[in-house]
């Protein structure tokens, strides 16, 4: 199998999830076209978390774009299956994205259709500029977060679907290298109806958020074992040369920590237990923390892994396949672009805080 599609696995021994025995996509279309067949189970904190993160791995070793593209997807189905609420449609024939970003500016407001004096029945309507907004020309529907109107201290999150009339994507340059495919650009809400899947903090609070961004960091590290087979690769031609075994050498340390921290954090999750909105906030407090803490800290390792990886990489593999390579290119570029939704020494000093509130943890 060409180190382009070869699975990664997190662990030794366990079959490898159905999904990577079939050909992966092989651009965005493709993958958008996909994971809307895709079965449902693929959910983190049901038992199957490891294979989850593989999936998100091998998509992402083998292009980044097209991982950047499911994972998104994937996490708006778990966030729906989380919140056992009613959302009109199918959730499972359509493709999602999830749209929480605030920026400067006026915030996204929701308001009551009644409380808006429109008589054409209950609901939420949508009105101003979300930022970030990805693919939002190509999916069929976001869960968006948005300030409840009259009272900026309440948000809840909803369901849209990003088809209607009064959901416009606002014309914005995209110069991005990396993750060219993926336009994260605004889009307009004008009075948009809207469905109302959890009011509050639910949201950012239940576990599943933070086993979603793991996930995200699970594509992060898929990223660099993509950079890191180029390396081996050219390493295995050289057999003699001790410069690139010690390139190659390094990069294997740093891969195989985070490896194993990926797959301590899928056991964990799975332990805790799959949370619904009936359930998460009976969880204590402790265990909500311990949830921040674990995310916290695997996102750190594996972004500054992939940050060893790509430095490494260009030491031993110089200009040539920077400039030679559309496939190494442009893994090198998506990968620099994704693992900036790590905020470097800003979550460092966030998980300090974290674990400054309690006994030292080591």
């Amino acid at each position: 199998m060409p180190d382009g599609t070869r699975p990664v696995r997190l662990r030794d021994g366990s079959p490898p999830p159905d999904l990577l025995l079939a050909p992966l996509p092989g651009t965005v279309p493709e993958a958008l076209r996909a994971v809307a067949t895709w079965p449902d189970d693929l959910r983190p904190g049901t038992g199957a978390t490891a294979g989850l993160w593989e999936l998100l791995a091998t998509l992402a070793a083998h292009d980044l774009a097209v991982a950047r593209a499911v994972e998104p997807h994937l996490d708006a189905r778990a966030v729906l299956d989380q919140a056992a609420g009613t959302v009109p449609g199918d959730p499972a024939a359509s493709t999602w994205g999830v749209y929480a970003a605030e920026g400067p500016g006026p915030a996204l407001t929701a308001s009551p259709v009644a409380a808006d004096g429109d008589d054409a029945g209950d609901g939420w309507l949508l009105d101003g500029t979300k930022p970030w907004c990805s693919l939002s020309r190509d999916l069929d529907a976001a869960l968006v977060t948005a300030r409840l109107a009259g009272d900026d201290t309440r948000r809840g999150l909803f369901a849209v679907d990003l088809r209607a009339p009064e959901v416009q994507p606002v014309d914005a340059p995209w110069p991005a290298r990396g993750l060219a495919e993926i336009p994260s650009t605004p889009v307009r809400f004008d009075r948009a109806r809207a469905t109302l899947v959890a009011e509050g903090s639910w949201y950012l609070d239940r576990p599943g958020f933070w086993w979603g961004a793991i996930g995200v960091a699970a594509c992060w590290f898929g990223g660099a074992v993509g950079v890191a087979r180029r390396l081996h690769a050219h390493a295995a031609d050289r057999p003699d040369d001790r410069l690139l075994a010690m390139h190659l050498g390094a990069v294997d340390e740093r891969l195989s920590a985070a490896r194993v921290l990926l797959a301590d954090a899928a056991t964990r999750v799975d332990a805790s237990g799959a949370a619904t909105r009936g359930g998460w906030d009976a969880e204590p407090e402790e265990a909500r923390a311990a949830g921040r803490v674990l995310a916290k800290r695997v996102r750190a390792t594996v972004a500054r892994t992939c940050e060893d990886v790509l430095r490494l990489c260009g030491h031993a593999l110089g200009p040539g396949p920077l400039t030679q390579e559309e496939a190494h290119a442009k893994r090198v570029a998506d990968l620099e672009v994704y693992v900036r939704q790590q905020h470097a020494e800003r979550d460092d000093a966030s998980l300090g805080g974290l674990l400054a509130a309690g006994p030292a943890p080591w």
